[in-house]
């Protein structure tokens, strides 16, 4: 007989819930059991492989302690694993038994927890621990919680060696009828494989580098089969036409233009004016504008700062260098005259 014990707790000195796994796991040696012991906190890279673990083991112990709300993250992640790449079928056989201790409040809800996240993965639960433990001390010399834990060990071990069958519940029904994980036609093996991938971090970021990589490309080859309306020229006399130097002004603005790929750069350096399609590394001042309100900008009828004003247009920056904008560029005052 195998048992498996995973701990989701911090792995603290002074956690109640490893005093009584540690007792749990001595009185089942005791009992010939071979153990084998997952601390999730030193494991947290790998959870998602763990579900593999399962296949050897004729029961498991689902340890965790309550610090402040909850079974805690790394418990949830093991149990979210089993739920995407267990073996359903291996855990069907399995026995689980819950324990819970609390250093605050809810070591019962978190009892109750387990034991439905075990039988929603159609596992079959048995009666577990639980208890509210403020300090550890009170297990030294306490022969009545040593004999507590030792007849919860042994009922475990009857059950997993009887292999005593359990009622149906509900929440098993519930399972079948809307709880089914999506089919993705994969082997047991396949399976393992993809959650070996799964907790590849350098795999799973080289994964995304290539997603984004092919992404742009396509998005290149896309954008280059349809021409931008207007091309690259388009605003650039009209800027430069218009240009009012400012003495010592300097700033760069970056305007992205809805339908173009590139964004419209100014660039101002006192008397000299510069206008392209391009990228730069850092800006002044960075705008988002539509067409239509940038036509409205060349043909005198709004100022940038009235669109800012009236939600036409997005800024991020300084509002003085974006009032600028409309003074070294006074579309509004050179049709007038």
């Amino acid at each position: 007989m195998k048992v498996c014990i995973y701990y989701g707790g911090r792995g603290l000195i002074d956690d109640p819930t490893l005093y009584v796994i540690n007792r749990m796991q001595e009185v089942l040696q005791e009992l010939h059991v071979v153990v084998e012991r997952f601390n999730l906190h030193e494991l947290k890279n790998s959870i998602t492989t763990l579900p593999q673990t399962l296949k050897e083991a004729d029961g498991i112990i689902l340890a965790t302690t309550v610090e402040w709300f909850g079974i805690g993250g790394y418990m949830q992640q093991f149990l979210d694993a089993c739920w995407l790449y267990g073996d359903k079928e291996k855990i069907a056989q399995i026995y689980m038994c819950p324990v819970v201790m609390s250093t605050t409040y809810g070591e019962r809800e978190g009892k109750l927890s387990l034991s439905n996240a075990w039988e929603i993965l159609g596992g079959l639960p048995c009666s577990g621990i639980c208890g509210y433990i403020a300090d550890t001390t009170v297990f030294e010399g306490n022969e009545d919680y040593y004999k507590i834990i030792e007849k919860k060990t042994e009922n475990l071990y009857r059950t997993i060696n009887q292999k005593m069958p359990s009622l149906p519940a509900s929440n098993q029904a519930v399972k079948k009828m809307v709880s089914i994980t999506p089919n993705i036609d994969l082997t047991p093996q396949e399976t393992e494989q993809l959650s070996r991938y799964a907790s590849d971090d350098s795999y799973v970021r080289r994964q995304k580098e290539d997603i984004q990589e092919l992404t742009s490309l396509f998005r290149d080859m896309m954008g280059s089969s349809e021409p931008e309306e207007g091309g690259e020229e388009e605003y650039v006399k009209e800027f430069q036409s218009h240009f009012t130097p400012q003495p010592g002004f300097k700033a760069i603005y970056k305007i992205q233009i809805e339908g173009k790929r590139k964004p419209f750069v100014i660039e101002v350096n006192g008397p000299e004016s510069k206008c392209y399609y391009g990228n730069v590394s850092f800006c002044d001042v960075e705008i988002q504008i539509s067409k239509e309100t940038m036509d409205d900008i060349i043909f005198a009828r709004m100022t940038f700062q009235r669109a800012f004003m009236g939600g036409a247009m997005k800024m991020k920056g300084d509002f003085k260098v974006l009032r600028t904008l409309d003074q070294i560029y006074a579309f509004m005052e050179k049709t007038i005259l």
